[in-house]
């Protein structure tokens, strides 16, 4: 069995050596754009980590450096616009949760549920939240400021009237494209706060509420 030094040098040997590999085919015109480096070594990280977590599971799945390169390049492009950190640790969460290799599938799915672990609701805790903002959004306390913005984004009419196979994939990317912004190094801003006419209607709705409860619980009375 190897001791703990001669791991950690096999482990930075192997991520080295998966960087240098790099996901573009050979012949692919230069003019094209050309991913973003750091999600480029987002993806060579995760399959190091693979290949160190799933040793025989990896080699028999990718027993060719073509093959290998080809699943590289077709992760990257699934998951471009996946922010690099939430990557890692979606990689994180399917090594901690699985004893096999992740399908493409399973990682979006892992991205997603390691968003917590970043600082942010998932998306479906999100979107239930969106969906009960009430009237106004600006007056509610949000768990995420990323979660008003998204709901605003994807529209506050929408989602109270829509179904939710509408509603639910569209709030999804708006959410999605918020954290991107976020984990991508940008700040979300804070929520506004809400116009003083606004928490004057909430309040005349508040009020019209109570005098009803009032006026039934009257109308019951003996």
């Amino acid at each position: 069995m190897q001791d703990s030094g001669e791991l950690a040098q096999r482990v930075e040997r192997e991520i080295a050596a998966s960087k240098a590999t790099s996901p573009i085919p050979p012949g692919q015109s230069d003019s094209r754009q050309k991913p973003d480096p750091a999600l480029v070594e987002a993806i060579n990280q995760v399959f190091a980590l693979f290949r160190l977590n799933y040793h025989n599971q990896y080699y028999a799945a990718f027993s060719e450096a073509e093959q290998l390169r080809q699943i590289k390049k077709l992760w990257l492009d699934s998951l471009k616009d996946v922010p690099p950190a939430q990557i890692l640790q979606g990689a994180k969460l399917a090594i901690e949760n699985s004893e096999y290799l992740p399908t493409l599938n399973r990682m979006h799915k892992c991205c997603e549920e390691s968003l917590p672990a970043l600082g942010l609701p998932d998306p479906r805790t999100a979107y239930l939240e969106a969906c009960n903002a009430g009237s106004p959004p600006e007056a509610k306390r949000w768990s995420h400021p990323a979660i008003y913005w998204a709901g605003r984004d994807c529209g506050w009419q929408l989602l109270a009237t829509s179904t939710e196979t509408h509603s639910w994939p569209l709030f999804k990317r708006c959410y999605q494209s918020r954290c991107a912004t976020l984990l991508g190094g940008d700040e979300v801003p804070t929520v506004p706060e809400p116009a003083k006419n606004q928490l004057r209607s909430k309040a005349l709705q508040g009020d019209a509420a109570l005098e009803q409860i009032q006026r039934l619980k009257a109308d019951n009375d003996l």
